[in-house]
């Protein structure tokens, strides 16, 4: 059994694609996913006339807007791996889903739009996978269309995010008049043909260097500058720093078009790690072929609107994973039984016998599994739990109609578990005065929506007057009762936390009062 869950782990790449908004993160996914035979046809980003939504992109938000605000799990086979992709959102209001991710991939693909470099939610992004220490691998998208030169970006890699770029391919053509790309590990050039909309996979034609040199001329003349630059500073793909963390192996391409596509998914099984034994809270590294065991890193309801379900998705750790083996949660030390495990491909599932180590399984009916839940088989483990963000934007929220209470109250409870928005409830009040705690503004327009459509609750959101917010403990919170502008609230895990209308207020009280407990929240 051991030799069979080794040598199934080895064939495993778990991943997320991360960038900033609109630096074709989701076209990417769904290309990866044509590349792999997993479609047919790639389907539009945006849901336009005609055209369907993004298969990542699965609730009816994210198609009406054309972004993505919910991660993603999705699993496909290629070249005799199976590859298990966790697209995330974009944007910065959605980072918290994002850094849950992160916690359960073993390596990151970075999208920029080569127009645009890095932009500020990339480096956000770039921060959390420095703190998981994930090797980060670099696609310099869009270059098919008019942008920065490819070696000002490579600069801009490396001062701002701290990365050593080691181009693997580099351009032949100006960015706006791409021609293909040569792999410096082989020397190759590949010549790239347009598809309609990039809708099928684009015809390879590689070309020999003299006949490249005399076909394009001045362009492939640039190029071996710029090769031979790179080579002079030694900038070769190297294992031991990619996995190190240190640096990125870099691609470029154009994932609307399908230039450099299949490099860049040939990287992940080449360079990206089989996963890695788990760390469990005590430090110690748990062997991948002892039994059993995942942990959750998402929760995720009404995927299936007809069925009303609620999803757990694990990262499997150890083990093999049955289809039907009970596991026990350690928060709770309850057995839960897996009869209905599923793989996910986008809003589609099937039914999942087996998993292994890097394998993201979905639990359907998982009521009372949340986020950061460890499961284990035989062997008892804890694995680290998932901070969460400090939020910056503040709510209050009721239902617009009072007949719907009921189904409000049950929403409210439903998206804080996903981690959707955080509910703070005042310990004397429960839910009838909660407050909203988010990353960004975009996360209340979510969680109004879903409380509409999904729980049929339409409810009211106004801005609250709050500026910062700081845990607490008992002691503390009798002392910042008694002062005005400050609210002892309780997150759904049960920590206290305060609110402050002034953050002038928050500032005077901890010079004046040291001894008070004003923790700030911090993910890491």
């Amino acid at each position: 059994m051991s030799d069979a869950v080794l040598s199934e782990s080895r064939r495993r790449r778990t991943f997320a694609i991360i960038s900033h908004p609109d630096a074709g993160k989701t076209t990417l996914t769904e290309k990866f996913l044509l590349y792999a035979g997993a479609l047919n046809e790639a389907g539009a980003v945006h849901a336009r006339a005609g055209r369907r939504a993004a298969t990542s992109d699965w609730m009816e938000m994210e198609q009406k807007r054309g972004i993505s605000i919910t991660s993603t799990a999705l699993s496909f086979e290629f070249r005799g791996h199976q590859l298990n992709l966790l697209d995330t959102p974009g944007h910065r209001d959605f980072s918290e889903d994002t850094y849950r991710v992160l916690a359960a991939v073993d390596a990151v693909v970075m999208v920029l739009d080569s127009a645009k470099g890095i932009e500020p939610q990339t480096l956000k992004l770039f921060e959390v996978c420095r703190s998981r220490n994930l090797p980060v691998i670099t696609f310099l998208n869009k270059y098919d269309r008019p942008g920065r030169e490819p070696l000002e970006l490579l600069d801009e890699i490396e001062s701002q995010i701290g990365l050593r770029p080691t181009p693997a391919t580099w351009p032949v053509g100006i960015s706006g008049d791409f021609r293909g790309v040569v792999d410096r590990r082989t020397g190759e050039f590949t010549r790239f043909t347009r598809t309609t909309r990039g809708s099928a996979i684009a015809p390879e034609e590689l070309v020999d260097p003299e006949q490249a040199a005399a076909e394009e001329g001045r362009a492939w003349g640039h190029a071996m500058d710029e090769i031979g630059l790179l080579d002079a500073v030694e900038a070769h793909v190297d294992m031991p720093s990619f996995l190190a963390g240190e640096s990125t192996p870099v691609f470029v391409g154009s994932a609307l078009t399908n230039f450099g596509v299949r490099h860049l998914l040939d990287a992940v099984i080449d360079l990206a790690p089989a996963p890695p034994p788990q760390v469990d809270l005590e430090g110690a590294e748990r062997p991948l072929e002892v039994d059993c065991s995942a942990f959750v890193f998402k929760v995720q309801a009404n995927m299936d609107r007809s069925h009303r379900d609620r999803i757990a998705f694990v990262r499997i750790c150890s083990g093999r994973f049955e289809r039907g083996m009970v596991l026990t949660c350690e928060r709770t030390g309850k057995p839960f039984a897996t009869k209905y495990a599923s793989t996910v491909f986008g809003a589609e599932r099937s039914t999942v016998e087996e998993a292994f180590p890097g394998d993201v399984v979905g639990l359907v009916n998982a009521t009372g599994l949340n986020i950061g839940d460890t499961l284990w088989e035989s062997t008892q483990v804890e694995f680290p739990p998932i901070p969460r963000f400090a939020p910056e934007v503040f709510a209050t929220a009721r239902p617009l109609d009072t007949g719907k209470v009921k189904q409000f109250r049950k929403g409210l409870a439903q998206l804080d578990e996903e981690g959707v928005v955080q509910v703070l409830r005042d310990p004397q009040m429960g839910d009838a005065a909660p407050i909203l705690a988010a990353v960004g503004q975009l996360q209340f327009d979510v969680f109004a929506d879903r409380l509409d459509v999904e729980f049929n609750a339409p409810s009211e959101i106004l801005s609250a007057p709050y500026d910062a917010i700081r845990f607490t403990d008992e002691s503390s919170s009798k002392r910042l009762r008694e002062i005005g502008g400050i609210r002892i609230l309780q997150r759904g895990d049960g920590r206290l936390v305060a609110l402050f209308e002034s953050r002038y207020r928050l500032q005077r009280l901890e010079n004046d009062e040291p001894e008070l407990v004003l923790d700030h929240i911090i993910a890491g």
